[in-house]
């Protein structure tokens, strides 16, 4: 067992928690106060640096200034307007996000499933109008991960999570990822839209790669279906580019976006080019909370704070330099497989599970997250620096690697605890180095 280092009012929030919160998360048992840029605070009095970043909402840290100031005003004017009126913010956001992409309109929603769940509909409907015979069939990839929702849940490549709640829907075939046989031989005159994660997320930190997003292209093309990139957790700036199927020249006929794009508060965008403007029509689609004045001025300071910091080119570089130090360290230890991804959204694939890593690393006030079981997810935000990386890998090397007295990662815990009470809160020299 870790030693968190909660003190005794932390460990009756998370006793009452254990008895009021379902329990369909996994959590850690410590309790969060405070943010601050890549740093988070506990009620103990103890400081984390947080490569976890809110699994990619955080994207701008924690109480990033500009996002703070435009949240108060706005909140002091209008938070939540019914959709039947319009106000400001949400068509400066679509104009915005439409330039970005070279795309033609949006649809709001509050998540990235609810975001999914619109494309789905929209696919459908297109195909339902345009074609006389029967055009259902939606194409995903294996391990892939679209959201929990009935809908987004039918089209995730992971039967692990559809199990207890099938049948799906009908019509859904998977395909695994850069298998261009199976993609021709799953597309057909009978396919409404071909859905890809540019990137797997939650299925590994799996690139996809450009000839295979180019052929997608080609068979939506000849088949006359819809390529739809959900790009929830690798757009909006995430891979050091605005969004990760740029650099294919791949264009879709639909983007989902979601994660940092309301800078904390629930937005998502569907995004669909000039012939799907209109293909939803009156009262077929909606959403009560979706593109709020708030949830959409936060859009819109997210993305200006991005461009007038620069961060895009932060991301390219931290995340160049975090794949480095994840690459020597996988090819060092005799666990390691491989690292890969792009930009900030990284994963370091182990033979082993990486749950006690996490555990291991949060002891010592780092947050990292654990996807697939055995793979190091990093989804820090994009203010994350070279120093801050230093950091990190001191931590995660010396877990991974056998300390002197042969101690593995798997002992760790006894080690990193020994001589330190539940409630004994741990001094800031023992949390932080003092490059931090």
């Amino acid at each position: 067992m870790f030693d968190f280092r909660q003190n005794a009012d932390a460990h009756q929030i998370l006793r009452r928690d254990s008895e009021t919160l379902l329990p369909v998360y996994a959590r850690y048992p410590v309790v969060m106060d405070h943010g601050e840029g890549v740093h988070l605070f506990d009620t103990s009095g103890n400081r984390y640096l947080d490569l976890m970043g809110g699994l990619g909402v955080n994207a701008l840290g924690h109480a990033h200034p500009r996002m703070v100031q435009a949240m108060a005003d706005q909140a002091g004017k209008l938070v939540h307007l019914s959709p039947q009126y319009a106000s400001r913010y949400p068509g400066e956001l679509a104009e915005r996000l439409c330039a970005l992409s070279g795309l033609k309109g949006v649809f709001y929603s509050t998540g990235g499933s609810e975001a999914v769940e619109g494309a789905l509909k929209l696919a459908r409907t297109h195909a339902r109008q345009n074609f006389t015979h029967s055009k259902h069939g939606i194409v995903a990839l294996r391990n892939s991960y679209h959201g929990r929702t009935y809908g987004s849940l039918s089209v995730t490549g992971q039967e692990k999570y559809r199990l207890d709640f099938g049948p799906g829907l009908p019509h859904v075939s998977f395909v695994d990822r850069d298998n261009l046989e199976q993609l021709r031989a799953a597309v057909t005159d009978g396919t409404a839209a071909i859905l890809i994660e540019p990137i797997l997320g939650e299925g590994g930190v799996h690139p996809i790669s450009d000839v295979f997003l180019a052929e997608a292209r080609a068979l939506a093309d000849q088949h006359q279906a819809l390529l739809i990139f959900d790009e929830i957790q690798c757009g909006l700036g995430r891979t050091g580019e605005w969004f990760a199927y740029t650099r294919s020249g791949v264009q879709p006929d639909a983007l989902i976006l979601g994660k940092p794009l309301g800078g904390g508060i629930p937005l998502s965008a569907l995004l669909v080019n000039e012939k799907l403007f209109n293909a939803f029509g009156l009262a077929k689609h909606g959403s009560t909370l979706g593109g709020s004045p708030l949830a959409c001025r936060l859009g819109l300071e997210f993305l200006q704070t991005v461009e007038d910091e620069d961060l895009l080119a932060r991301v390219a570089d931290s995340g160049a330099y975090l794949m480095e130090q994840l690459r020597q360290l996988a090819s060092s230890i005799s666990i390691g497989v491989e690292a890969r991804g792009r930009g900030l959204l990284l994963g370091m694939e182990i033979t082993e599970p990486a749950r006690p890593i996490a555990e291991a690393a949060l002891a010592q006030g780092l947050l990292v997250n654990v996807v697939q079981g055995n793979v190091l997810r990093f989804l820090p935000s994009f203010l994350l620096q070279r120093k801050d990386i230093d950091v990190a890998m001191k931590v995660i090397t010396g877990i991974m690697n056998p300390n002197p007295s042969g101690t593995s990662f798997h002992d760790a815990g006894h080690v990193l605890s020994k001589g330190m009470s539940a409630s004994e809160p741990i001094s800031q020299s023992a949390l932080e180095p003092a490059s931090v």
